[in-house]
Order: C-alpha cells, then structure tokens, then sequence
C-alpha cells in the first residue's frame, strides 16, 4: 500500500480533531445537568491543564520567552478563549449539540472577512458574497423572532466573535512561537476565570458518573488539542481545512443518539449553506494561493 501523502494524513488529523472536540462537547454538555457551569469548566480545566503540561514537556516546544509583541497577542487571545468558552459552554448547556456547531461553521467566513476589514487580507467579490450567503445560513438556523427561538443562539454568536478574534490574533503571532504554550497559556486563564466565577458559586458534590464524564471530556479536548497542531504542520491548510465540517456529521449523530435531538428541516437547509459558502471560500483561497 501506498503510503499516505502529508494532505491525507493532515485531512484525517483533521477529522479525528473535529471527532474529539464534538465528543468533548457532548460530555460537558450531560455533565452540565449535573454540576454548576464554573465548578464544570474549572475541574475540567485543571485536568486539562495539567495533561497538557506534561504532553509539552513529552512533545517539547513549551518556550515562555516571546517578544513583547507577541504577548500582547497572547493576552489578547487568551482573553477571547476565555469569553468563547463561556459563551459556548453556556449556550452548549442549552441548545441541541448539532445546532451550535452548525453556527461555529461560520467561522472560516468570519475570519475572513475580519481579516479583510482589519488587516487589510485580500477578500474578492465572490468570497464576499460566499460569506453574506453564509450568513444568511446562520440566520437561518437561529431564527430570531419566530416562535421558539432559543435566546441562546445569541451566546453562540457571540462565542463566534471570541473565537474569530482568538483565531486572528494565532495568525498574527510570529512564525517562531509555540503553539503549545500559546493553548496552555490560554488554557490556564479559563482556569483562572472558573475560579474566579466558582468562587462564590454553588458547589455540588462530584458523583462517579460526572467524574468519569469530566474524564472524558478532558480527554477529547487534549486529543483535539493534539491533533490540531499536527494538523497544521501537514499538508496544504487550503485542501485540509475544509474537513472541518466533519464535526458536523458527528454533532448530528450524537445529538440524535445521546440527546434524542434532530434539526428540523429549516434548519438542515441553514446548515447546508453554511458549510456550502465555507467550503467554496476554501475553494477560492486554495485557487489564489496556487496563482
């Protein structure tokens, strides 16, 4: 057999990524009906910090001597992690699975165009309109104003803001940087801001299947931590990216498996143009990019 090229070993990086953070989220999502939200993200905070500062120190990489420029951008983007994993996990605990990361697809176009707005990036008519298209998908799947609208749609839009803004600053870092310390920098300030929520929270006690849970979702998100960063070490990002969107077939599945939840019509219909638009803007980048 042939071996695989970097493209196909990053593409299933890519989808064993996307396959750990949707299970990462479906553990938290049934511990969250169980134990306070702060008391949650922190006991899986701690975890996760400590596994991921021994995987850096196994891996190597973990360098904390960075320019005053560059941690400037760290600062900034561990503030943004910190704001989409509360806004997330919030609207994650109310919403079905597979909705919410239908919404986070919408992050290619918004890098994009914020990338484009600020930074000056090269943004053509067609990907402008792929990404208007794209957010009319995502309106179209939140729905505000028809009956049974979750308001909680608007956490995951918001938690779509932090997320652009924490992707825009890793693009902006220096070649040279760590990317293991920049997700254990960002990892230890959820810590901090779970501690701080939890402080004068409500604490329950901890039962084995909670546990075990958090277990599990410390897990998923180290692996799709992992993965992640081999992901971009493989390949071209214009053929890998793409394979994003297989976090949507796995949200799917498990909302119906584990939450007895399935998108009605209206909403596959959003989903469908979402991905579509984020899918052609990948297209036209992996076009440019070869010209």
């Amino acid at each position: 057999m042939r071996a695989l090229s970097d493209n196909m070993r990053g593409a299933l990086l890519m989808m064993g990524s996307m396959a750990a953070f949707v299970f990462n989220d479906a553990c938290m999502k049934v511990v969250l009906k169980d134990l306070p939200l702060f008391q949650a993200i922190l006991l899986r905070g701690l975890a996760t910090v400590f596994f991921m500062v021994l995987v850096s120190r196994w891996l190597g990489g973990l360098d904390f001597r960075l320019p005053r420029r560059d941690w400037f951008l760290v600062a900034l983007r561990t503030l943004a992690d910190v704001g989409a994993t509360y806004f997330f996990i919030t609207a994650l605990r109310e919403m079905p699975i597979a909705n919410i990361t239908a919404i986070l697809q919408v992050l290619p176009l918004t890098v994009t165009l914020t990338g484009a707005l600020l930074f000056g990036e090269s943004l053509g008519w067609r990907r402008l309109v792929a990404i208007m298209i794209g957010f009319v998908g995502v309106m179209i799947i939140v729905r505000p104003g028809v009956d049974g609208f979750n308001s909680y749609a608007f956490y995951a839009l918001i938690a779509v803001a932090f997320v652009t803004v924490r992707d825009l600053c890793a693009r902006r870092l220096s070649a040279g940087v760590s990317s293991v310390t920049i997700a254990l920098i960002g990892a230890i300030g959820v810590v901090t801001f779970a501690a701080i929520g939890a402080v004068g929270g409500e604490w329950v006690p901890v039962s084995g299947k909670s546990a075990a849970l958090l277990a599990g979702a410390t897990f998923f998100i180290i692996g799709g931590y992992l993965f992640s960063v081999m992901t971009m070490r493989l390949g071209e990002i214009s053929f890998i990216a793409p394979f994003r969107y297989t976090s949507l077939l796995w949200a799917l599945l498990l909302g119906f498996v584990v939450f007895g939840d399935w998108p009605d019509g209206v909403t596959m219909l959003g989903i469908a143009i979402v991905v579509a638009m984020g899918a052609f803007t990948f297209y036209r980048e992996r076009q440019i990019a070869r010209r």
